[in-house]
């Protein structure tokens, strides 16, 4: 009992101390673990005919998806984003109707290729969040504390 205090601590002072970059990378990440357990199951139900407990996994891995995608949407800022902001809204609608029509037909090859959509915006948001971080880091160096 103690052992899942202290992770539930942990995670909850990464997400309280997290920049905004990280925490995108943060709902990325999930989004990923999330689709990956969703081929699992439905990897695992292709094995079992049939398996009701591995169907009701598989849905709710999908939801979960969902639900960080539908997060990432309403945290989109089209006043500064502009066109960056559009298009990841497009994408992000197209995300969800993907899993959507994955989550009613069981389909690994829309997961997969939502999956591999995420993890490619993954990247390019840790080399943004590595950027403003050099960035900043270069900003203070240049200042004269001393005065």
């Amino acid at each position: 009992m103690a052992y899942t205090n202290a992770i539930s601590s942990y995670r909850e002072a990464r997400v309280n101390t997290a920049s905004q970059g990280q925490l995108i990378i943060m709902l990325y990440e999930a989004a990923v673990k999330q689709l990956d357990r969703a081929l699992e199951f439905l990897e695992a139900k292709s094995e079992i005919k049939t398996n009701l407990a591995n169907i009701e996994k598989i849905s709710k891995a999908i939801l979960k998806t969902q639900e960080i995608i539908t997060e990432l949407t309403v945290s989109l800022d089209f006043e500064q984003g502009g066109d960056i902001a559009k298009n990841l809204f497009s994408l992000y609608t197209w995300f969800n109707k993907e899993l959507l029509e994955a989550n009613i037909q069981h389909d690994a090859g829309r997961i997969f290729a939502v999956r591999s959509h995420l993890q490619d915006l993954k990247g390019a948001w840790i080399e943004a969040a590595a950027q403003v971080t050099s960035d900043a880091n270069k900003t203070i160096s240049g200042v004269n504390i001393a005065g």
